[in-house]
């Protein structure tokens, strides 16, 4: 038994059955980052302090670039099999998935430098924030690396600068540290919001990339038997990618530059 409107539009929607789907699904997906989004927009609201430009804009803004270009390669991999162009196919398509490779590489080395960039609170008030030297941690010393232009109490006791210049290391005694944290979200609201959205948006880029390999390779032999049904299922997953990239043009602004 055939299923019918796999290619041919529905009389009602004037869409075929995949197309419906797909914007049933946004439709949803609109609704979880919306959520997530507001959630945001409160949060920053009712805070008495929130933290400004701690996130590296250069990584962000590489992959706002590399999610654009791979909106435009999936939409010309959808072209080419709708022509029946089996190579240019390929060829745009496989850039769409590299693009997403490249997008995940550089969002771990982000998460990377988040969970070896560290926070400290010392009995003083002091705060110090900046990369932990592991090989000069033990069980009663810090050793951490400051941030540039970072503040603090050189004065005391506690603080030994080993060293000189821009990356100098800074000795303190566990005794006298009252916090002392990575930048995982446990850090501060505004790191819990981040990999929060982040995160989400990720697991959809790979999700997304997934399905798209998936139609890349094995499932390119649909190509040959039924490409207009290959080519709106490619269409549908191309709608989902292009979600996903306008997602990252709204978290891009709003996480890094805000």
């Amino acid at each position: 038994m055939e299923i019918p409107y796999n290619v041919k539009p529905r009389p009602d929607t004037g869409l075929y059955n995949a197309k419906v789907g797909i914007w049933l699904f946004l439709a949803s997906e609109v609704m979880l980052f919306g959520g997530l989004f507001s959630s945001y927009v409160f949060l920053r609201m009712g805070a008495d302090v929130w933290p400004h430009h701690i996130l590296d804009v250069a990584p962000g803004f590489i992959n706002t670039f590399v999610l654009i270009f791979s909106s435009v390669t999936m939409v010309l991999g959808w072209v080419y099999a709708k022509m029946g162009n089996y190579k240019w196919f390929k060829i745009w398509v496989g850039c769409t998935v590299l693009c997403a490779l490249a997008f995940t590489g550089i969002k771990s080395y982000e998460y990377y430098g988040k969970f070896h960039h560290y926070g400290v609170i010392l009995k003083d008030g002091t705060q110090i924030t900046g990369h932990l030297e592991k090989e000069e941690t033990n069980d009663t010393v810090i050793a951490i690396h400051p941030d540039e232009h970072q503040a603090y109490a050189s004065g005391e006791e506690y603080l030994k600068a080993a060293g000189g210049g821009e990356h100098h290391v800074v000795l303190l005694q566990r005794k006298d540290v009252v916090w002392f944290s990575n930048f995982q979200p446990k850090y501060n609201t505004f790191m819990a919001i981040y990999f929060t959205l982040t995160g989400l948006h990720a697991l959809h880029v790979l999700g997304g990339a997934l399905v798209i390999a998936y139609f890349w390779g094995p499932g390119s032999k649909m190509f040959y038997t039924d490409r207009e049904h290959f080519a709106n299922r490619l269409e549908v997953v191309g709608l989902f990618w292009h979600f996903v990239d306008l997602v990252w043009i709204f978290l891009f602004p709003l996480l890094y530059l805000l």
